[in-house]
């Protein structure tokens, strides 16, 4: 009997010390939770949020915020639910009324209940608006009396803001109970005059708006004034629009120093660092900012020293010294053409009567065109690469780039640059006949479809139009042509040979210039306009028409005309008036013409007894590029 009572009661305690343990292990309690400060209250939403530092040994079920009009609210009343774990959370409240107290606690949810995190509290705005806001700008032109300040009013509340400005004061965060600016009403960017400052002293300014709730303020910034009257601060600006006789410059004001700029403007010299004291300045108005000057009555091709200044009571303040020098009153003249060199042509180009050779005299070539554009040049023409096939070329700046592959010949005649492009006319002969073609940076477009013979001599651009003059045969006789981007018009009606040289764009009109074979033993120089054909020679000698160029009403023609065996004299025509550019001793040709300004130059070559010299006439005045002693032509001039 004792051994049965002793062995229940070891049975009871064994029993009751495993559920001691069991509960032990077990063991949970409440999470801990802090509430986040309502921040973005509206009239009608708040944010908050907690933090579950601690989960009280049990998984989070719930959580979020809880809020009422009275103090210690809980789950059972307005809550959100924000997730199920620890750590931050983020929540909104929303459905609250306008300009109430409320209060508001975080709560966490485990399987021990619901703990609360601290209590805070806030009011809602009012139901439609709230205070302006509105940001203080950076001060500028400060000076012993005054600065200038502003702001920018961002968003005015919900309601119209009715005055804006700032305030200032010697001590921080300045309100509109101190001196202050009223600068219109609304939004947006405002500018303010800071007055009556006190020298060397520090203010501070703030930006303010106010509208039916109330006013705001922008940061408090902070400037010292100047200590006594100074000269005005000023920069030159730099030298633009330079001619041979003109320039333009001006300057910046940013500080007048306390004192009103009373004149400000540039002087020049040709010496370094001018003054108001000579004659040579402009005047241009008063205060600070930005002006601009025009210099003129400079001389040609010299250097130049500018300074802006400006005057204010206490004397005469300068800017910075520039230099520039005036452009040239003699324009470069480019002019394209060959010069025969012991068996061979060799292609050439002259600026200024100064020869460039294009290719080295291996292979026969000839320069037929140039056109400049900023500082590039472009030339082009063609060079026998396969002694007996001709490539069509252009040269940049003396790099060659061929057009064509060389397996037919090829020829390029005539160059335009428009912008970034470069047309190029000419021809490429197919195996049966020559095909006309414009080549746009290096991208070839045939104008014909290559059953008839055909050739584009001249191309020019006019806005986004492109033209191109030649021919093509119709039956047994050529036909002269205008392409327009690529759309054929013909000049002459077929009857008889016609072939067009050049193209010029003058306004709306278009001019081409060329011959027509009379049927018997001469060509006939002509001029067409719009279409119109006028005759340049009666058809009794040989006459061509080879360039054409317009100024104003002025239509000028360079060619030539040849009474029978007798040599060919270079002409020139102006409105169909021709006046001779060689005196028939040997044979002459004007090839090409340019004008620039009041100055006709014509380029073309005269012949000796060992070839033809390359020439160029300016105003009727020959300038000879070579010197007779080897063959030479020259086919195309550019003036700039």
């Amino acid at each position: 009997m004792k051994t049965f009572l002793c062995v229940i009661l070891l049975a009871i305690i064994s029993f009751s010390c495993q559920k001691e343990l069991s509960s032990e292990n077990t063991l949970a309690s409440l999470p801990t939770v802090t509430t986040t400060t309502a921040t973005s209250i509206t009239n009608s939403t708040a944010a908050s949020g907690g933090n579950i530092t601690d989960d009280g040994g049990a998984n989070v079920t719930a959580r979020g915020v809880c809020w009422s009009t009275s103090p210690n609210p809980v789950v059972t009343g307005n809550h959100t639910t924000d997730g199920a774990a620890s750590g931050t959370f983020a929540s909104n409240i929303t459905g609250i009324t306008a300009t109430t107290v409320y209060y508001a606690r975080a709560y966490a949810t485990n399987s021990e209940g619901t703990a609360y995190g601290n209590e805070l509290s806030f009011t809602t705005t009012n139901t439609t608006t709230a205070l302006p806001t509105v940001t203080t700008a950076s001060l500028s032109a400060i000076t012993i009396t005054t600065t200038t300040g502003g702001g920018n009013v961002v968003a005015d509340g919900g309601a119209t803001v009715t005055a804006r400005g700032v305030c200032w004061a010697t001590t921080a965060n300045p309100d509109i109970t101190a001196s202050h600016t009223t600068d219109g009403t609304g939004t947006g960017i405002f500018v303010s005059a800071v007055t009556a400052l006190t020298a060397a002293t520090t203010y501070h300014v703030r930006a303010y708006a106010t509208n039916s709730v109330g006013t705001s303020y922008g940061g408090d910034s902070v400037f010292t004034t100047a200590s006594t009257t100074t000269l005005p601060t000023i920069t030159t600006t730099a030298i633009s629009s330079i001619t041979s006789t003109t320039a333009t410059s001006g300057g910046t004001i940013s500080a007048d120093g306390g004192a009103a700029v009373t004149v400000r403007g540039v002087c020049w010299s040709t010496t370094v660092n001018p003054t108001i004291a000579l004659p040579t300045k402009t005047t241009d108005g008063t205060g600070i900012g930005t002006f601009t000057s025009a210099i003129t009555g400079l001389t040609a091709a010299t250097t130049y020293h500018v300074r802006a200044y400006a005057t204010n009571s206490v004397g005469t303040a300068y800017g910075n010294d520039v230099s520039f020098t005036t452009s040239s009153n003699t324009p470069d003249v480019y002019v394209a053409g060959y010069e025969f060199a012991v068996t061979n042509q060799v292609a050439k180009v002259w600026k200024n009567g100064i020869a460039t050779a294009l290719t080295n005299g291996t292979n026969s070539a000839q320069a037929t065109s140039v056109f400049v554009s900023g500082t590039d040049v472009y030339v082009v023409g063609f060079e026998y690469d396969i002694p007996t096939k001709s490539t069509a070329k252009i040269w940049k700046n003396g790099i060659a780039t061929s057009l064509s592959n060389g397996t037919q010949d090829a020829y390029a005649y005539s160059v335009f640059v428009s912008g970034a492009d470069v047309y190029v006319a000419g021809t490429e002969y197919n195996g049966i006949f020559d095909v006309p073609k414009i080549w746009k940076n290096g991208i070839a477009t045939s104008l014909t479809n290559g059953t008839t013979e055909a050739g584009a001599n001249s191309v020019f651009v006019a806005g986004s139009d492109v033209y191109v003059a030649g021919y093509e045969l119709s039956g047994l006789k050529a036909v002269a042509k205008i392409w327009k981007n690529g759309v054929p018009t013909a000049i002459s009606d077929g009857t008889k040979d016609n072939y067009a040289y050049c193209v010029y764009i003058n306004g709306t009109d278009v001019y081409a210039s060329g011959i027509e074979y009379n049927g018997g033993t001469t060509d006939i120089a002509k001029v067409w306009k719009n279409g119109i054909a006028t005759n340049l020679t009666n058809g009794t000698t040989d006459g061509y028409a080879n360039a054409v160029a317009v100024l104003g009403t002025d239509v000028y023609i360079a060619g030539n005309d040849k009474n029978g065996s007798s040599p060919a004299v270079a002409k020139l025509w102006k409105n169909g008036i021709a006046t001779n550019l060689t005196n028939g001793a040997a044979d002459g040709y004007a090839n090409a013409i340019c004008i620039n300004g009041t100055d006709v130059y014509v380029a073309g070559q005269e012949y000796n007894a060992s070839g033809g010299v390359a020439k160029i006439w300016k105003n009727g005045v020959p300038i000879s590029l070579t010197n007779g002693t080897n063959d030479a032509a020259a086919y195309s001039i550019f003036v700039k």
